[in-house]
C-alpha cells in the first residue's frame, strides 16, 4: 500500500485521527436519517477547513470518524467546528436534542492518532541515526 502524503507549501504530512463524539448525557437520539445529516455536516466543514473525513459511522448515541488533517489545524479546532455546525444543522432539521437542551454533543471527545509505524519501530529508527563526529 502506498501512503498518500498531504503536500503543502512548507510541509509534507500524513496525520490521521480516529474521533469519537458522544451525545449530551449519552442519550440515544440519532437515527439513520439524522446520522446521514451529521455526516453531511462533517463533510461540509471538512471541505471548508481543508481536511478530509475518510470514514464515518455511528450508533444512536455516538459517532466515529476517521479524519486526515493538515499540520496547521489542531484537533480541538476541528472538533469544535464539527460539533458546532452539526449541532446547528441537526436542530434546524427538526431532530430532537437530549432533554430538549440546546447542546447535541457532550463537551468531551476521544481522539487518537492512527496509522504509521509502531512507536518501538520509530524509537529504534531514531536511536539508529548516525550523529556527526
Amino acid at each position: 500500500m502506498t501512503t498518500k502524503y498531504r503536500k503543502e507549501r512548507h510541509s509534507v504530512s500524513d496525520i490521521k485521527i480516529h474521533l469519537v463524539g458522544v451525545t449530551k448525557y449519552r442519550r440515544p437520539v440519532f437515527t439513520a436519517e439524522s446520522l446521514n445529516g451529521i455526516e453531511k455536516s462533517f463533510q461540509e466543514v471538512a471541505k471548508k477547513m481543508n481536511f478530509q473525513i475518510l470514514e464515518f459511522n455511528g450508533e444512536s448515541d455516538h459517532i466515529h470518524a476517521l479524519i486526515e488533517l493538515p499540520p496547521k489545524l489542531s484537533v480541538s479546532q476541528i472538533v469544535n467546528a464539527l460539533k458546532g455546525v452539526s449541532s446547528r444543522r441537526y436542530g434546524q432539521a427538526g431532530h430532537p436534542k437530549p432533554y430538549g437542551k440546546d447542546a447535541l454533543w457532550s463537551p468531551s471527545y476521544f481522539a487518537v492518532s492512527v496509522g504509521g509505524a509502531p512507536i518501538e519501530v520509530l524509537k529504534q529508527y531514531i536511536k539508529g541515526q548516525l550523529k556527526p563526529s
